[in-house]
């Protein structure tokens, strides 16, 4: 039984002398990215004085205090609504950014609005700029309407897509009436 002790003391103090094998350690990760918020399938309202001006849904949120950015992605869609609050305008796009110190929106990637009218925006970002209700791009555009196609680059309207202007068109043509 001491042969048997010896053996298993000696065996124990050996295996603590060796040397540790360590996992290894990630060096990308940055926990000062980390969110402050995460939300999924949620809705945001922007109001003035009471009113609502638009709600965004977004399939997965992030907010960061440190940088007063919310990233969306996995699909949003603003609606956007006029003095009445009627709904004029949805935009949508598989990703966003929103500027918390300003409330403007940055909709990136197939960012197509359409309007009350049938009015259609096509681009591949969009920002809508909170303070002054205005969507604009310096990024090629297409607006088809009941009337014309137009294509070109850089571009600034309402948000109701009523009143727009392309700075460069490229292309324009008329709609045939059927």
């Amino acid at each position: 039984m001491r042969i048997f002790l010896l053996l298993f003391f000696s065996f124990l103090l050996l295996s603590c002398n060796e040397e540790k094998i360590k996992p290894p350690i990630d060096q990308s990760f940055q926990g000062n990215r980390l969110p402050a918020q995460e939300s999924w399938n949620s809705t945001v309202f922007f109001t003035d004085s009471g009113r609502t001006k638009a709600i965004l849904y977004a399939g997965h949120l992030q907010v960061f205090e440190d940088t007063k950015e919310t990233l969306l992605d996995s699909g949003i869609k603003v609606d956007f609504y006029n003095e009445q609050e009627i709904k004029s305008t949805t935009l949508t796009s598989k990703k966003g950014r929103v500027d918390e110190t300003t409330n403007n929106l940055f909709a990136i990637d197939s960012v197509v609005a359409v309007n009350d009218s049938g009015v259609v925006l096509k681009s591949e970002e969009i920002v809508w700029r909170n303070k002054e209700r205005k969507i604009s791009t310096d990024k090629f555009v297409t607006i088809e309407s009941a009337e014309e196609i137009i294509q070109g680059y850089g571009f600034e309207s309402d948000q109701q897509l009523k009143n727009y202007v392309i700075y460069n068109i490229t292309y324009i043509t008329r709609n045939k009436k059927e």
